[in-house]
């Protein structure tokens, strides 16, 4: 039986939003640590890592560099700071950062790459987020020496806001290879690259392998309550520690932290299969709801991010009525532009180890409640 079709018969209580369990589809970075991993953080070898004498840290970022085929990495609370650190490592003040124009480090990270490193964006619109080396090529800035220069190149893979996107490895191969033929260097933002792993079907080092730096959340869909880490040579992480600590980022005895992240890195990939069925499921029931615009064959991984523009309601309303069932989600319209117009009607989606197709199904229930049919 179509597991959508047979969901037509689902149903939540009669009085909605009491009684039963919240379905948090807001983000996977609501997670909650598993069980392992709280016996470990309880449990954890810890040091001061400022000095390098966190003995968990230490392994978690041995771990890492192993698995990325680098030769270092480094753990940091957060991805928006792996990122800071990471373009102000590859930069130089008064330079220009190419990203698509639904970037987190231009959307979301508080203009860091501005305020931290000096630089300013030059933005890209690309169809579902992902850039290729012509569009970038035609960015490049001229050597004149009234013009801003191109110091890097950013991507996002998976691309958030663009419905969790993956490129193409020979696609990121050739804008890799084509800017450091130019000299300029290649961040990777791949706080979500277990995800376009999985998706490939390839390893993280070989879909990696030839940017300069790669930034990676261990908090998303890995699971971990804290963190992120950065990956790159021996060189460019011991320049990425001093940043680190210009930032506030001295952890002390953060191996409480790590030992979550150990478990993240080794046993949670493996889980991540499961969210984007999951995913694509919604995005299949979304699709036969009225009003509502999406393209399941686009839904790759873990987000799901769809117009209801047509649903007579806007995207925020459709948010907070949802609660009524105790489904959340959230609008993130106003970011990027559909057609060369900004939309503000898109509803985001996002799966994790912590819904499971049942509560997809709830969630699906919900939408069709409200929509008209």
């Amino acid at each position: 039986m179509n597991p959508v079709a047979a969901n037509e018969e689902a149903s939540l209580p009669a009085s909605p939003g009491h009684g039963i369990a919240a379905i948090d589809l807001r983000s996977d970075t609501v997670t909650r640590p598993t069980p392992e991993m709280r016996r470990a953080m309880a449990e954890a070898e810890v040091g001061d890592d400022v000095y390098g004498e966190d003995p968990t840290v230490n392994r978690l970022e041995q771990r890492a560099a192993q698995i990325f085929g680098r030769e270092a990495a480094l753990f940091v609370p957060s991805g928006t700071m792996g990122n800071t650190i990471a373009i102000k490592l590859l930069t130089q003040p008064g330079q220009e950062i190419i990203c698509e124009e639904r970037a987190h480090i231009y959307n979301y990270e508080m203009a860091m790459l501005a305020r931290f490193s000096g630089c300013v964006p030059r933005l890209i619109a690309a169809p579902d987020g992902i850039l290729t080396w012509e569009e970038i090529r035609k960015r490049v800035a001229p050597k004149i020496y009234y013009r801003a220069q191109t110091g890097l190149v950013s991507l996002e893979n998976t691309s958030n806001m663009a419905g969790g996107s993956v490129y193409p490895p020979e696609l990121t191969d050739d804008i890799c290879d084509s800017a450091h033929a130019l000299g300029i260097p290649v961040h990777l933002d791949g706080a979500r690259i277990f995800n376009a792993a999985v998706a490939l079907g390839k390893p993280v080092a070989e879909i990696t392998r030839k940017f300069d730096s790669v930034m990676f959340c261990l908090s998303k869909g890995l699971g971990a309550p804290v963190g992120s880490m950065v990956v790159g040579s021996r060189s460019l992480i011991d320049r990425a520690r001093v940043e680190r600590k210009a930032l506030g980022g001295g952890m002390r005895q953060a191996g409480i932290l790590a030992a979550a992240g150990l478990i993240a890195l080794e046993k949670m990939p493996s889980g991540l299969a499961e969210d984007h069925a999951n995913a694509r499921f919604l995005a299949e029931g979304l699709a036969r709801i009225r009003g509502i615009e999406i393209d399941p064959a686009k839904v790759r991984t873990n987000i799901v991010v769809c117009d209801v523009g047509n649903t007579g309601m806007a995207a925020a309303e459709l948010s907070r009525r949802l609660l009524e069932f105790n489904v959340l989600a959230n609008e993130v319209g106003g970011v990027g532009t559909k057609a060369g117009i900004r939309t503000a009607e898109e509803l985001r989606f996002v799966t994790h180890m912590d819904v499971d197709r049942a509560a997809c199904e709830r969630a699906l229930e919900a939408v069709r409640r409200l929509c008209p049919h």
